[in-house]
């Protein structure tokens, strides 16, 4: 196997199900733009059909992608969410799997990379690195959540130490080693949550809450909770807006497929025809990377899934213009 190089940076993400499709287009996007590392991959339940080489090793299986280029498969036993085990994750890779690199960056499985690699290790070098959340991108100091979650943190002994205005989405942050307190106040208020009766083993359906809507100041645990890590620490920050995973229009870092059923699941024609719904860019991003290094369909499946995609987009166009 090649020598993969531990030092500089490390990638990390976690999935299960069908968001390996998301995990293989997330590896061969940063492969592409130059990233060459190890990428930290936590699952439950079976490995990929794309990673059916990957040996095994004390703790899981690895994958060689390509030239100094690693996935290391970790089998995860745990009864949190995995939107939830964000800041657990990443610190065990330091603390538990002796990660060696002193960048660490997480993406949601179902981001992909634009740019250059080297960009992401500039921007971490400047802070934490963040982006506005597509939706409630700005927030303000005296927003009634903010009031709220001051009230949570000062019940776990935490102090408000800031006030920001921007909002920021959990699917992806770059920490560097020196700046991991902001992590590990996000796993402590995680956690305290959980002690308040929060049930942080699923998605918005939390057991003695009444949680039905956006109304309430903990309705998205994670996102929610790294918003508050950042007022109870004084890590510096470099934050990039809502362009930055494509929530607007402009952006050149990633794109995010927030949007349900995700790309790899969509049948873009059928969409179309039944729905109306065009296919988005998140969707062109994805398939860009489907393909290599890692082949995460047959060669058949491949080419049926783009002409499915140029068919809805021809089509589109059609009918916008007439």
């Amino acid at each position: 196997m090649t020598a993969i190089s531990t030092s500089r940076s490390a990638v990390c993400t976690l999935f299960e199900g069908h968001y390996h499709y998301g995990v293989g287009a997330l590896v061969n996007s940063l492969y592409r733009h130059g990233f060459r590392g190890i990428v930290w991959v936590g699952y439950r339940g079976k490995l990929p059909p794309w990673a059916r080489a990957a040996r095994q090793t004390p703790e899981g299986y690895d994958l060689e992608v390509a030239q100094n280029c690693l996935i290391r498969f970790l089998p995860l036993q745990i009864d949190i969410f995995f939107s939830n085990y964000k800041p657990y994750f990443m610190l065990d890779l330091w603390d538990r799997y002796g990660l060696e690199a002193e960048r660490l960056f997480y993406f949601d499985p179902d981001i992909v990379v634009k740019c250059r690699w080297s960009f992401f290790e500039e921007w971490v070098d400047s802070g934490v690195a963040l982006c506005l959340d597509g939706a409630y991108a700005y927030m303000p100091a005296t927003h009634p959540f903010r009031l709220q979650w001051q009230q949570f943190a000062c019940r776990q002994g935490l102090e408000v130490r800031r006030w920001p205005n921007e909002y920021y989405n959990g699917g992806f942050i770059g920490v560097r080693r020196e700046h991991r307190v902001l992590l590990e106040a996000w796993r402590t208020l995680m956690e305290a949550l959980r002690q308040e009766g929060v049930n942080i083993s699923s998605f918005k359906n939390y057991e003695g809450y009444n949680i039905g809507d956006r109304s309430h100041p903990f309705y998205v645990a994670d996102q929610d909770m790294l918003n508050l890590s950042v007022m109870v620490t004084e890590v510096p920050l470099s934050v990039m807006g809502t362009d930055a995973m494509d929530f607007t229009g402009a952006g050149f870092t990633m794109s995010h497929a927030v949007d349900a059923p995700k790309p790899w699941k969509k049948n873009f024609l059928w969409l179309l025809l039944k729905r109306g719904r065009l296919p988005t860019l998140p969707d062109a991003e994805f398939l860009k990377y489907i393909d290599r290094p890692i082949p995460l369909y047959s060669p058949l499946r491949l080419r049926l899934r783009r002409l499915n995609y140029l068919a809805s987009k021809a089509v589109g166009t059609f009918y916008h213009r007439h």
